[in-house]
């Protein structure tokens, strides 16, 4: 198998990979967000009725989009790690560190995470899922790049 054919199939692997979590993440954030979550973490105020503008569909989204970051990010830590041990090259090892960080912050800004500590996210509108839609772009530029060279 030559290197082209390889990169063609881990880039296949991840896209797979990224839209089965993806509608995972969609199903249980269709099906669990509107609810209050459990009651010993129910120690927020529940978000007011009635907000404009703001919907239930920008709140899946996020969730979906930050669920993929994370995915994406796991694929790029495993390569950097992989490259890693082939090479030793220091550069490979901050980026590590990168991708743990961002894999964090993705964690955190998933409502699913948010949900389970007891916290509704509500009043932003479309900014609610935007930064991570930019952040997937980046990210599968990234993934993209990476594997390609």
């Amino acid at each position: 198998m030559n290197d082209d054919s390889k990169m063609k199939v881990k880039i296949s692997t991840a896209v797979v990979a990224s839209i089965a979590v993806a509608l995972l993440a969609w199903l249980w954030a269709a099906t669990h967000l509107p609810f209050p979550p459990p009651f010993p973490m129910q120690l927020s105020i529940p978000p007011p009725q009635g907000i404009p503008g703001d919907f239930g569909l920008y709140y899946i989204l996020d969730t979906v989009f930050s669920t993929v970051n994370a995915t994406l990010l796991v694929f790029l830590l495993a390569i950097y790690a992989e490259i890693y041990v082939k090479r030793k090259v220091q550069f490979t090892l901050w980026l590590m560190i990168f991708c743990s960080v961002l894999l964090l912050d993705a964690l955190t800004s998933n409502s699913i995470i948010q949900w389970a500590f007891g916290f509704f996210p509500h009043g932003l509108g479309p900014f609610a899922m935007l930064p991570n839609i930019f952040t997937t772009i980046a990210l599968a530029i990234l993934l993209y790049l990476t594997l390609k060279y």
